[in-house]
């Protein structure tokens, strides 16, 4: 069976996502789709809006074959962690390739990128720090950048001012540097781009509008046209189970206290708090009486939203540079979720796969990465602040894959 890897987060699965599939599947004649997902918390520094296990459900109910698991210390780092932590696993799961939605849509642009940057690499990375030293963020010090050393090129390049860009580029760069095997191929986005507000005419819409728009008006069915059924049965029961849908605004109580717990001092052993922003955070944190407030507070023009929120997540899973630092690729596959065809495709390759399988946790209490995962899984659930979340705390220990 031939297995084409995607990696996502699916904060909701909606339509777009459904598209991205199904041309996914179609462009690489594929038997098998495999997702690599990211868990409770994401990579722009927040948490899910839903559990893992329901986005796993709204996956494999739209056609995703297996559901497989990105560790927490790849799930929440910068685009080309991120990145290497996905691919290197598609690539352990026999992939022949993995797709990725792009603003670009063109694969020759990526490559050609990708060569362009590797051979101008000690120039590009003067640049970077020149533009560093001017006080600007590093994401936008790497496009200015990459601006500077691509002027006068005679090749199509890839706009890295745009996300799903910027993400492709390191899901390349993950593949070629790691030696793998997989493939890439890439599908461009339509009608909705990444930051782009949810319009009611529309029936794809960003991840990010629809989340928007459900916390605006507190209500599914203003969402419902941008989403496959099986999404919108899926937050409805989360809804009425959960009782609240994940958001910073929601676990700032907590985040407020874990950051309060500590000293200005102490916050700087957390991975990506550094430059000082230890004593922004407590100090806004003492002031602040709303996560909005508080982002007000401590923005910069040195670091992103999504770079403080990076810092935020690790401070409250107690993630710190250390544990970052001693973290060099994923060291397991974990399933969340599989259809009969995927179970097929897992049982034919199990006995080649260089990583353990974990389908229970119990089983593997020593992996130091799992754990991570672990206590990620909890926090998620203790800041529900709901009877559901304290249930589910400790869950990890009692759900087994899900199989349809």
């Amino acid at each position: 069976m031939k297995a084409t890897g995607i990696i996502v987060e699916y904060n909701p699965f909606h339509n777009g996502h459904l598209h991205h599939l199904q041309m996914s599947r179609q462009k690489t004649e594929s038997d098998v789709m495999i997702a690599v997902m990211s868990g409770n918390f994401l990579q722009r520094g927040e948490p899910a809006l839903v559990d893992k296990w329901t986005r796993t459900k709204m996956a494999l109910s739209a056609g995703v074959d297996l559901v497989i698991e990105l560790p927490y210390a790849f799930a929440t780092a910068q685009a080309s962690d991120f990145a290497k932590g996905a691919i290197y696993l598609l690539d352990a799961l026999k992939c022949e390739a993995f797709c990725f939605g792009s603003e670009e849509g063109s694969l020759d642009a990526f490559l050609n990128t990708y060569e362009l940057l590797l051979t101008n690499k000690a120039e590009y990375n003067t640049q970077i720090a020149t533009f560093m030293k001017k006080g600007i963020s590093y994401p936008k010090a790497l496009n200015e950048a990459y601006r500077a050393i691509s002027k006068g090129a005679d090749v199509s390049l890839v706009d890295l001012s745009k996300p799903n860009n910027i993400l492709g580029y390191h899901y390349i760069e993950a593949a070629k540097t790691l030696k793998a095997h997989i493939q890439p191929e890439t599908i461009q986005r339509i009608i909705a781009n990444y930051h782009d507000p949810a319009k009611a005419t529309e029936t794809i819409a960003s991840a990010t509008g629809i989340r928007k728009v459900l916390f605006d008006e507190n209500d599914l069915t203003a969402v419902q046209h941008f989403l496959p059924y099986t999404s919108s049965d899926a937050l409805l029961q989360w809804k009425t189970s959960a009782q609240a849908f994940g958001s910073w605004e929601h676990f700032y109580p907590l985040l407020r206290f874990t950051i309060l717990r500590h000293t200005k001092e102490s916050l700087a052993k957390f991975a990506e708090v550094t430059e000082g922003m230890e004593n922004a955070i407590w100090n806004a944190a003492i002031t602040s009486v709303s996560f909005h407030s508080f982002m007000e507070k401590i923005k910069s023009k040195r670091f992103t939203w999504t770079r403080i929120q990076r810092m935020l997540t690790h401070i409250y899973t107690d993630f710190s540079w250390k544990q970052l630092q001693e973290i060099d690729l994923p060291t397991y596959i974990r399933p969340l979720g599989m259809t009969k065809k995927g179970q097929a495709y897992l049982q034919a390759i199990k006995k080649d796969l260089q990583l353990p399988l974990i389908s229970r946790v119990a089983a593997s209490k020593e992996n130091i990465q799992l754990q991570l995962d672990l206590k990620a899984t909890d926090l998620y659930y203790l800041g529900l602040q709901t009877p559901f979340g304290q249930r589910m705390i400790g869950s990890e220990f009692r759900t087994v894959p899900i199989r349809i």
